[in-house]
């Protein structure tokens, strides 16, 4: 049994970890979760403040030296929008954890302050770390573009699901808006002009063989696909979302401008078809070297743990995009499993939450400098 297990308080964790999936908390509605755990940390006693994204969403920051801390914890408060809103809630089946948001990521977040609490009850008050539980993450992620705004760390774990095995690379991402128009015709009369959904759907085909063909290392995923309709009509214009995953080595640049090139290929070949295609958000992937003292700490736990240590590259976009953008070197580490997310049976090991929380403890307590600890009792 590892010296940081005994701390952690693993029925208070639970007790966390269920309120937090019963608050149905949906990108750009997270109020009601940021509001309980701000209360949660105060009664606590941990310095929480609230940094404000836009009217009524705010970041919560636990920052116990009141300085700029050289490390921190981070994970995101809100979910994807529930499959059934009839079926919200946690429930527990044995170890098994079921509820929105459990794997991605309030299993995590709850063993983040588990941990921080385990600190600040055993004297450790003015440290050189912190904790940053964001809005926004499943969206736009405005939470963490406003959090690097006013603050810096230089490095952060991000409790991203990666059922507990690190993740020194990160994939880059594109999303891609293509836009097709056509003629608005009563539908009797569809051969007499151009169907803007056809011309997606031709257009949309080109992409995916280029994709299949020439970056096959590349995941992407139609996500959404609108027309304008209007009844028994031709539809004049249709509007498609595409996600795109990259390796952290894949050239961004230069795969933006092969698809580029494809659209522009197939208005050559159909000089009467209209179709756009817009880059809305570009982030490159990254890799970090397997050296640095946070990384040598993490290491060091999983020996003293008999993990094994073996590190992979987290496939999803996420909050790391936005924060190596700023400068900031993210490890992405965390309870639950990448395919049980947004998924209508999400599920987490309570176990995992334990285990990340005292991962996280003990990887704290290493980074500390000797000074920091007082007595709890003074």
């Amino acid at each position: 049994m590892s010296a940081t297990s005994s701390l952690i308080d693993a029925k208070r964790l639970l007790q966390l970890l269920k309120r937090l999936l019963d608050i149905y908390s949906p990108s750009g509605k997270e109020e009601e979760v940021v509001d309980f755990l701000y209360r949660y940390l105060k009664r606590s006693r941990l310095p929480v403040i609230r940094q404000e994204v836009d009217e009524g969403r705010y970041n919560l920051i636990v920052s116990p030296s009141g300085r700029e801390a050289d490390f921190a914890f981070i994970g995101h408060l809100d979910t994807v929008t529930a499959y059934d809103l009839e079926d919200l809630g946690s429930q527990q089946d044995g170890d098994i954890i079921r509820g929105l948001g459990a794997a991605d990521m309030k299993g995590s977040c709850a063993a983040m302050v588990e941990a921080f609490t385990c600190l600040w009850e055993t004297g450790y008050w003015d440290i050189p770390l912190a904790i940053a539980l964001v809005v926004g993450e499943e969206e736009e992620g405005d939470g963490a573009e406003e959090l690097v705004k006013d603050y810096h760390f230089p490095w952060v774990i991000i409790g991203e699901p990666t059922d507990l095995k690190p993740c020194l690379s990160h994939y880059g991402y594109l999303e891609i808006q293509l836009t097709t128009r056509g003629d608005r015709l009563h539908a009797s009369l569809a051969r007499q002009g151009r169907n803007a959904v056809q011309d997606m759907l031709q257009t949309l085909l080109k992409v995916s063989n280029y994709l299949e063909r020439d970056r096959p290392e590349v995941v992407y995923n139609v996500r959404d696909l609108y027309s304008s309709g209007g009844g028994f009509v031709v539809p004049d214009g249709c509007e498609a979302w595409i996600d795109l995953h990259l390796p952290a080595a894949a050239p961004v640049a230069e795969i933006t401008m092969e698809l580029e090139e494809v659209v522009a290929r197939e208005q050559q070949e159909n000089p009467s078809l209209n179709a756009t295609i817009r880059f809305t958000t570009i982030h490159s992937g990254y890799e970090l070297p397997e050296k640095g003292p946070v990384i040598g700490a993490l290491k060091a736990v999983y020996l003293e743990r008999f993990l094994p240590w073996e590190y992979l590259a987290f496939p999803s976009h996420s909050d790391a995009n936005h924060l190596w953008s700023a400068g900031v070197k993210p490890v992405m580490l965390g309870c639950g499993q990448l395919e049980k997310a947004h998924s209508p049976e999400e599920t987490i090991s309570f176990q995992q939450v334990v285990t990340v929380s005292e991962i996280y403890l003990q990887l704290a307590l290493k980074l500390l400098p000797s000074h920091t600890h007082r007595d709890a009792d003074k």
